[in-house]
């Protein structure tokens, strides 16, 4: 499939491309939605106080280093070329077109009666970006630069990432204001079955950067997506790892059987509410870390290091 009509597809699915260069994108979170239209929040609003309708889901990089088997979205988004080879589009310019971009997709929701006019307003000036709507956003160039002009709008940031570019870590200038890696395995064969790689020494690249999150002083977060008979076991290597980079929280969550997922993976496969509180507490034995919060909506456990 060529790369034009993976991008149609993308649009058909609900995406917008911000920039000329067009290697970020924007999509509407359900959680916007059902912020907008229901009155219901993410888990991200009740454990680090972001206004769900004034969220921007996002990504600078729509190029990914793994295929992973629980990923809700479509790989056709993946850029083929390595983002240091192609021509980029400045800060300034993708966050006008990812807000511009947005307030389209919005518009529909103005003449629901369901919906609040003040929120649909406040919506249209998004004051959280959540970096994560799918590849490695880290890859961008100028990702730190992307950074600095989001905090001088006032605008809090979650930059999301699978750790297999440390070097890239290591050259952030300026820190999002909360920092995750998400650590979807115990071990290295279950990282390879489940996460995919698309390089060699993945998992030692993952680990290089587990250390690397203690220097930093922004909020980290370390997020396990538990998958019932893949990667759902072995609580006492995560926590070693978890012990390893030091993060003010962990979130460990369930996979949902949505999106592209579903062709890879069964319902079976998603984990109850039961079978994640029952593995957070585990992990809060092994690790001394305290369970603070949980949202069954999207079966997840916030366990705080302190």
């Amino acid at each position: 499939m060529s790369e034009a009509i993976a991008r149609k597809e993308l649009e058909k699915a609900g995406y917008r491309f911000a920039g000329k260069h067009k290697h970020s994108a924007v999509k509407i979170c359900e959680w916007t939605k059902k912020s907008l239209d229901e009155g219901r929040v993410c888990y991200k609003q009740k454990f680090y106080n972001i206004e769900s309708h004034r969220c921007c889901q996002c990504t600078t990089s729509l190029f990914c280093l793994n295929r992973c088997l629980y990923c809700w979205r479509s790989f056709k988004a993946f850029l083929s070329k390595d983002m240091d080879k192609i021509s980029i589009d400045e800060p300034h310019e993708i966050i006008e077109g990812l807000v511009k971009a947005q307030r389209l997709l919005l518009t529909g929701f103005k003449g629901n009666e369901k919906v609040d006019v003040k929120r649909w307003k406040e919506a249209q000036d998004p004051t959280n970006f959540a970096i994560s709507l799918v590849g490695e956003s880290i890859l961008y160039p100028k990702i730190s630069e992307f950074l600095e002009e989001l905090k001088k709008r006032g605008a809090s940031t979650f930059l999301l990432t699978k750790g297999l570019t440390p070097e890239k870590i290591k050259s952030l200038t300026t820190e999002p204001t909360n920092f995750y890696i998400s650590l979807c395995a115990p071990d290295e064969q279950t990282f390879i079955k489940v996460d995919r790689p698309i390089f060699k020494n993945a998992w030692t690249k993952q680990m290089e950067s587990l250390e690397l999150m203690r220097s930093f002083s922004c909020r980290k977060i370390i997020r396990l997506t538990l998958v019932s008979g893949f990667n759902l076991k072995n609580p006492e290597n995560y926590a070693k790892l978890i012990l390893k980079a030091e993060p003010d929280f962990v979130e460990p969550k369930a996979y949902f059987h949505v999106g592209e997922s579903q062709k890879r993976l069964s319902r079976e496969d998603m984990p109850s509410m039961e079978n994640i509180r029952s593995f957070a507490e585990t992990l809060a034995a092994l690790t001394g870390y305290n369970i603070k919060n949980e949202d069954l909506a999207s079966r997840v456990v916030l366990l705080s290091k302190n």
